[in-house]
């Protein structure tokens, strides 16, 4: 009783002090009976930055200096209250944009005269941050554990730059919180010294938060819970939050998706007006629709996709023509379901992109457009959108052309049946392959053809298994298996990126505004980073700021059949910079294309949406200056598609990595095998054999020697016995621990280990020719 009136009025004296001070504000810098001004939504791309004055600006410049909220009125003259509240909120939006400051005296400062740079803080497991700029091509500004004491990850933020860092890098003061990005936060509660409080379980936020325990909604330590944040960090006092819902228990089946769907704020449940809209079309295509389109019903066009597939987006079908073959990519035309700027598509732009985690699929559709009336499900009519192409013997896309379709699946195959086929087509014993053998023989035919064009204009070639998970009857992660590519998964990628490369071609052909894929080159100094690693297995690139892709795929073709391609496929990966979606076309550094779109996977991502929505515009006889989509707002939705797919991936990821310490957990003091994937100054990463699970080799378990890493940043060497641990080296660990909350496994080097201190020689590069 006497922890709960503590933890009482401590929330009361916190709060005490607030409303004392924004009694002050209030009385200084906004009328009375003024709003508070709408804070944007978080996560969706600021609007730009407008160049033209407006009468605010005009006054503070005309002034010379900082001004009160009654000062700027007084110059301004507003003649009515609403005039004075509509003139306090155009203040108060301009400080959420950032384009002026509120001092400590709530005086309105023009930011062009303050030392200040605006950006999004991203916070680091370690407990200091940076602050991104809202120009992405400015370096990120560091912002050392005090200055994140009151801030969060995702808050949006002024700084002035204080000094450099030991390694040169800017650091950053924080002047003003503009926005608070993070709102609610999972986590999980403890229950220690009096003091209830929630450990979050994004990495990116260090800040506990605290819990009066009348804001407990009935959860008991250790469960998982979300917290409201009622009131953000101070400089001198932690954040304190309202438990808003229990999520459950720790180890509960299935936790680990709920953690990353809350954490990373992903959408799950569909506004009640977009089912509506999803229901309303019914469960087959209506004879209006099917008018004016071409009837593709007797061609036999074929999905293949894995065999958990639900939602199925393209189709294929190919045949043999003089000079080469005609090869028809049938998709899924959901733009004729999904009108712009109704429920469905308001829903469809905030997801941007489904997830998949291993236990749960989160649509960017209601289930009755995704896996029902959009997706193109074996012997049902289905709207579609084609790209028809003529490719000759060389691969070489000689012709192509788009149009509004009307298809029904010959058969819904799977890429492990059809590899089977390929490899022995006479051995197979499915009918349902065996029926459409000659077409898969012609798709084979085209897939070579396309391959043979992709190695010779250099693209890229990562062929890494995938990682998929087994569970077992009670919901508990039983197995982790990798999946190799085979001949099905390249058939279907190739004849994507056909379609794709002739979508941008098309939009870009007619001007119209769209969302390009584009990737761009390794930067300096990662390219540097890539050269020095690449160094110590003997393999030298061509100096130079610039790099074509043929020269990476080259490498990666000669390390092939070595055990550490696939570290140095992993290290290649890491060196360049994410590809994103952006109406300026820079083309595909990865792929070797000058153009790229996506256009064939428009029931789980927004850009492929939007590419449809272009593509039709043109055929049903639009043109660029009357398509409703200028580049303005696509170069808006290009910023907002690329931040929902990294939330995607990031957890994604998260899931994922809760799940393999779930795997490892009850295989404490088990040996396994494995390779050194990165040198730190704290010991040795390693990823297991098998299972691409990752863990740390403490410098402390390496041997009776004082460890350091030398200056090539990738040995760890014995100053003692010179033994040396090299990126790369293969060596044998046994498991020493796992923390499930923090996402860590720890190894330490088994009995009996190779003695590494001869080290090994640098294997030499595949010689070409």
């Amino acid at each position: 009783m006497k922890q709960k009136n503590q933890s009482a009025k401590t929330s009361a004296a916190r709060k005490t002090g607030k409303q004392k001070q924004a009694g002050k504000t209030a009385k200084r810098a906004r009328p009375a009976d003024a709003p508070r001004a709408r804070t944007p939504v978080s996560g969706l791309p600021d609007a730009a930055p407008q160049n033209h004055s407006n009468p605010i600006s005009d006054a503070l410049r005309e002034a010379g200096r900082p001004m009160h909220f009654e000062e700027i009125a007084e110059l301004l003259k507003p003649k009515t209250d609403n005039a004075r509240k509509r003139l306090f909120d155009a203040l108060e939006s301009q400080v959420q944009a950032g384009e002026l400051v509120r001092n400590r005296r709530d005086e309105y400062c023009l930011r062009e005269r303050l030392p200040l740079i605006v950006g999004t803080v991203n916070g680091h497991r370690d407990g200091h941050g940076f602050l991104h700029q809202e120009d992405r091509s400015a370096p990120p500004i560091i912002l050392p554990h005090r200055q994140m004491r009151e801030v969060m990850h995702g808050d949006r933020v002024a700084v002035r730059i204080s000094g450099e860092d030991q390694r040169g890098r800017r650091e950053g003061v924080v002047v003003k919180v503009l926005e608070r990005g993070t709102k609610e936060v999972v986590g999980r509660l403890y229950d220690e010294a009096g003091f209830t409080y929630v450990v979050p379980d994004n990495p990116r936020i260090a800040h506990r938060i605290l819990v009066p325990r009348d804001h407990l909604t009935d959860a008991q330590p250790g469960q998982i819970v979300m917290v409201r944040i009622v009131e953000p960090p101070s400089r001198n006092a932690q954040p304190l939050g309202h438990v808003t819902r229990v999520l459950g228990e720790h180890a509960a089946p299935g936790m680990e998706t709920d953690i990353a769907i809350h954490a990373h704020a992903l959408p799950f449940e569909f506004p009640v007006e977009a089912v509506k809209q999803a229901e309303s079309f019914g469960q087959a295509v209506s004879v209006a629709a099917k008018r004016g389109r071409e009837d593709l019903r007797e061609v036999p066009l074929v999905t293949i996709d894995g065999e958990d597939a639900r939602d199925f987006d393209d189709a294929v079908w190919c045949e043999p023509v003089r000079g080469g073959w005609r090869l028809i990519v049938a998709i899924a035309d959901v733009a004729s379901y999904v009108e712009p700027d109704s429920a469905l598509d308001v829903e469809a732009q905030n997801r941007g992109t489904s997830v998949y985690f291993p236990n749960r699929v989160l649509p960017m559709l209601p289930e009755g457009l995704s896996n029902g009336l959009c997706s193109l499900n074996p012997a049902v009519d289905r709207l579609c959108l084609c790209c028809e192409m003529k490719v000759d013997a060389h691969g070489k896309v000689t012709k192509a052309r788009f149009f509004e379709g009307l298809m029904r699946s010959a058969a819904r195959l799977t890429y492990t049946k059809v590899a089977a086929y390929l490899a022995n087509p006479a051995a197979s014993q499915d009918p349902q392959v065996n029926a459409v053998g000659e077409q898969i023989a012609h798709l084979d035919a085209v897939y070579r053809a396309l391959q043979v064009a992709r190695s010779q204009r250099g693209a890229l070639e990562f062929d890494a298994p995938e990682l998929k998970v087994k569970f077992g009857a009670d919901g508990r992660i039983a197995a982790l298996v990798e999946q190799s590519r085979n001949d099905a998964h390249r058939l279907i990628e190739e004849c994507m990126i056909a379609a794709n490369v002739e979508a941008a071609r098309f939009l870009a052909k007619h001007k119209i505004p769209a969302l390009y894929r584009v990737h761009g080159q390794p930067e300096a100094d990662r390219l540097e980073q890539l050269r020095q690693f690449l160094g110590g297995f003997g393999i030298q690139l061509p100096a130079g700021p610039d790099l074509e892709p043929k020269v990476l795929s080259d490498l990666l073709k000669g390390i092939a059949s070595n055990d550490e391609s696939r570290l140095i496929e992993t290290v290649v990966v890491r060196s360049m910079p994410q590809a994103v979606y952006q109406p300026q076309n820079i083309g595909h550094f990865g792929l070797a294309l000058h153009e790229y779109a996506h256009f064939t996977s428009p029931i789980r991502r927004y850009p492929d949406l939007m590419v449809h929505r272009g593509i039709r515009h043109v055929l049903r006889g639009g043109t660029a200056e009357d398509f409703p989509w200028t580049p303005a707002r696509m170069a808006e939705l290009g910023q907002q598609c690329s931040f929902t797919e990294r939330r995607a991936d990031d957890a994604t990821r998260d899931a994922m990595a809760w799940l393999k310490c779930e795997y490892m957990q009850d295989k404490i003091g088990e040996e396994f095998e494995a390779m050194v994937s990165s040198v730190v100054d704290f010991g040795l990463f390693v990823q297991l054999k098998g299972l691409q699970i990752d863990g740390l080799v403490h410098v402390s378990s390496l041997g009776a020697d004082y460890f350091s890493r030398d200056r090539s940043g990738f040995r760890m060497v014995g100053a003692r016995s010179g033994r040396a641990f090299r990126l790369g080296d293969h060596i044998r660990v046994r498991l020493n621990s796992v923390s499930i909350d923090e996402r860590k496994i720890d190894f330490e080097l088994a009995d009996g280990r190779k003695d590494q201190q001869q080290g090994r020689a640098p294997f030499q590069r595949r010689r070409r020719g």
